[in-house]
């Protein structure tokens, strides 16, 4: 198929959904699918074979895009959206495959270029932007109608998790939808860094340090631990400044501040390097139903996850392969001691992890899941 690829997103960056991006590109053009894909401007191309970049016109004011939604990005839709009309007017395509917010796009040109489209939903628009900025219940209402058209609009759907494979099934029941989780992104054993090598057994996060990822929550309670007499050291990896320097004052005014160490950003590619300095691999997420995308890199890193028990985590991990805690600080500290105390316990949820990964969320398995989707309910549609 020829199939245009309509990414929201900054492209190549090493975060979340443009990840997901290059690995769905990937897939795509190696089974011999011809793609473009239509990007924001920022980012480095990934150099995939058979795949063209379209960039959206760096705008003024659009530069540092940031996750999730904002105004610099409404801005940018709409040079996608111009974008994406050009290249259907030119290129013929069997297929878009229409990334958040951009099934929004697919839906309104579907009937000026007949290109059929699949809503590759990587989280709830509404719910996220309820989440961020508390909205009244009648926008969240519309924006829930615009979602659930772009889905019934669509003749397929992607979901990275099952709780927004049961919402597009809510808004189109009978719609084919696949979910396909993210995978891990640890491709052999790491070598600890020397700017995280510590005497303390070592806790460890890492991503960015927006309020819903919890952080504050796993600083109190590992703040806890300490109290308790426990020898530890909390390491995070990510966010911004004005985010790390905020962090840094919880911890010091928690009284632990010299047993946390705020690393800043770090390459992608070195998360395996990371993860081999960890004793304990952390995701205390308060908010939202997708699960965490380094929660399949937690769970393939050797040494096992503490989590909070949410929708989030619990409709990927369970009580077999993490310790699953409830989101307060007192539960996170009952579940980081427990496991400081116990090797065995430590070990045995590690390598159950590890089990899950190789058997459900490996580059392997998401190619199964993506070419078994398209090959039985989207090649059929297409003729």
């Amino acid at each position: 198929m020829k199939i245009l690829v309509l990414a929201p997103q900054p492209f190549f960056v090493p975060r979340g959904t443009p990840i997901a991006v290059r690995a769905l590109l990937q897939v795509l053009c190696s089974d011999g699918h011809e793609c473009d894909a239509v990007v924001f401007a920022e980012g480095t191309d990934p150099g995939i074979a058979g795949c063209r970049l379209f960039r959206v016109p760096a705008f003024p004011g659009t530069r540092n895009m940031p996750p999730g939604f904002s105004l610099k990005k409404v801005v940018a839709d709409i040079g996608l959206a111009w974008i994406a009309a050009g290249r259907m007017r030119r290129g013929a395509y069997d297929l878009v495959i229409a990334v958040e917010e951009a099934a929004f796009i697919a839906m309104m040109l579907r009937p000026i270029f007949k290109v059929p489209y699949i809503y590759d939903m990587d989280s709830s628009i509404p719910e996220q932007m309820d989440d961020k900025f508390g909205l009244p219940g009648w926008l969240r209402r519309w924006l829930e109608t615009v979602e659930g058209r772009a889905a019934r609009k669509s003749i397929g759907a992607l979901t990275c998790c099952r709780t927004l494979q049961s919402t597009v099934e809510g808004y189109a029941p009978g719609l084919p939808v696949q979910t396909i989780e993210d995978v891990t992104l640890i491709e052999a054993p790491g070598t600890p860094p020397a700017d995280c090598s510590f005497d303390e057994p070592i806790v460890m996060y890492i991503g960015n340090l927006e309020s819903y990822q919890g952080v504050d929550l796993l600083i109190r309670g590992f703040a806890r631990v300490l109290d308790a007499g426990r020898r530890a050291r909390l390491v995070i990896i990510g966010g911004t400044e004005a985010h790390i320097a905020a962090h840094a004052r919880l911890a010091q005014e928690l009284g632990v501040g010299d047993s946390v160490s705020l690393l800043g950003p770090r390459p992608v590619e070195r998360i395996a390097d990371y993860l081999g300095a960890a004793t304990i691999v952390a995701s205390p997420r308060t908010q939202g139903r997708n699960t965490p995308m380094k929660v399949y890199s937690y769970l393939d890193s050797g040494s096992p996850l503490i989590a909070t028990r949410l929708p989030t985590h619990t409709q990927v991990i369970d009580d077999d392969i993490a310790m699953l805690v409830d989101p307060n600080a007192e539960d996170m500290a009952r579940g980081l001691t427990e496991l400081l105390d116990a090797p065995d316990l430590r070990a045995r949820l590690a390598a159950a992890a590890r089990r899950r990964v190789a058997a459900e969320f490996s580059p392997t398995a998401y190619r199964r899941k993506l070419t078994g989707f398209l090959d039985q309910h989207i090649l059929p549609k297409l003729g």
